[in-house]
């Protein structure tokens, strides 16, 4: 188990370390904020793909694409600590099984609640449906805004990082792919 107090244990000396009064009244909490917000933000350690999944999968005669698009995400970049904040695209054409839609962004969520790199992040969430749906094909697209482009080194406020992973079908047909990537730019959204 993790010790409880370390990490505000180590933002106080980073805050010393800083030039910061770790005494005065607006940092007073901030080491035990921070330790919080960071335990939150690495949540995604503590679970793995059967818990998220949750036997959720389901035979079903269904072969067309399933798609969910517009996941939010957020998560923290490896090499800065600094956030990266997105949305991610997923389809898979199934072959005989399917998963429960919400466990999609269960999924997603999972992932991104470690430290990681954007391209990890996608890979590891089209590998995990390929390995455990065994689909037809699977695509997963993620677009993020990075701070560390944004706050330091070439700060460009209006770049945003894309990605992707295509198996099977995604990858192997272009009409597949083109179909997919179709459907996730169309802005029509529901009207209820």
């Amino acid at each position: 188990m993790a010790d409880d107090g370390a990490i505000a244990r180590l933002i106080t000396e980073l805050l010393k370390e800083l030039g910061e009064d770790v005494q005065r009244e607006g940092l007073d909490k901030t080491p035990e904020r921070v330790e919080k917000a960071l335990r939150y933000f690495t949540s995604g350690y503590e679970k793995d793909v059967k818990e998220v999944l949750n036997d959720a999968m389901f035979v079903e005669h269904y072969d067309e694409m399933v798609i969910v698009k517009d996941i939010d995400f957020a998560s923290l970049c490896e090499h800065h600590l600094l956030p990266f904040i997105g949305k991610c695209h997923v389809a898979y054409m199934p072959n005989r099984k399917i998963v429960g839609l919400s466990k999609i962004p269960r999924l997603v969520e999972m992932y991104s609640r470690r430290l990681q790199v954007q391209e990890r992040l996608t890979t590891q969430i089209a590998n995990t449906l390929n390995e455990a749906l065994q689909p037809r094909g699977v695509a997963v697209v993620t677009e993020a805004i990075h701070l560390c482009m944004l706050m330091r080194g070439v700060e460009k406020q209006n770049s945003k990082a894309i990605t992707s992973a295509m198996l099977g079908a995604f990858r192997d047909r272009p009409e597949t792919r083109a179909e997919f990537m179709e459907l996730i730019k169309s802005s029509r959204g529901l009207q209820i």
